[in-house]
């Protein structure tokens, strides 16, 4: 056989057979990724409006000693990019709080923004188990 002639054995082309399942395994991946948020202790007497105008969020954690609450906030650029591959109640979500130390699992509880300009006002978030 010379370099110009068509072979008449079929190639063995296992990777063809493989590829399929690859593609399946990637896209699994990137559906199963972690999510992750990391929040700052909302400052004392600082009202919710100003921290919008300021590209903040205000949050609240629930859940996470107790009956006790802590007031969060978030950038708004990372809660939106966030909120867009969560389900409410449902997703698990990593919430870091450097200030505080803590770090754990929660879901977004709630989710408030305006009835028709939907801009994002409030989130609360509820902490699982660590």
């Amino acid at each position: 056989m010379g370099p110009n002639e068509p072979c008449s054995m079929p190639m063995a082309t296992p990777w063809l057979k493989v590829a399929p399942l690859l593609t399946l395994i990637i896209i699994f991946t990137s559906i199963t990724m972690a999510l992750s948020i990391e929040c700052q202790q909302r400052p004392e007497k600082n009202n919710p409006r100003a921290l919008r105008r300021e590209g903040l969020i205000p949050a609240t954690l629930y859940g996470h000693n107790g009956a006790e609450s802590i007031s969060l906030v978030v950038d708004h650029n990372t809660a939106i990019n966030m909120l867009r591959s969560v389900t409410v109640k449902e997703t698990p979500i990593e919430v870091k709080i450097p200030h505080l130390s803590w770090e754990g699992e929660a879901v977004v509880q709630e989710i408030q923004c305006h009835p028709w300009r939907r801009n994002l006002y409030h989130l609360a978030f509820f902490a699982g188990k660590k």
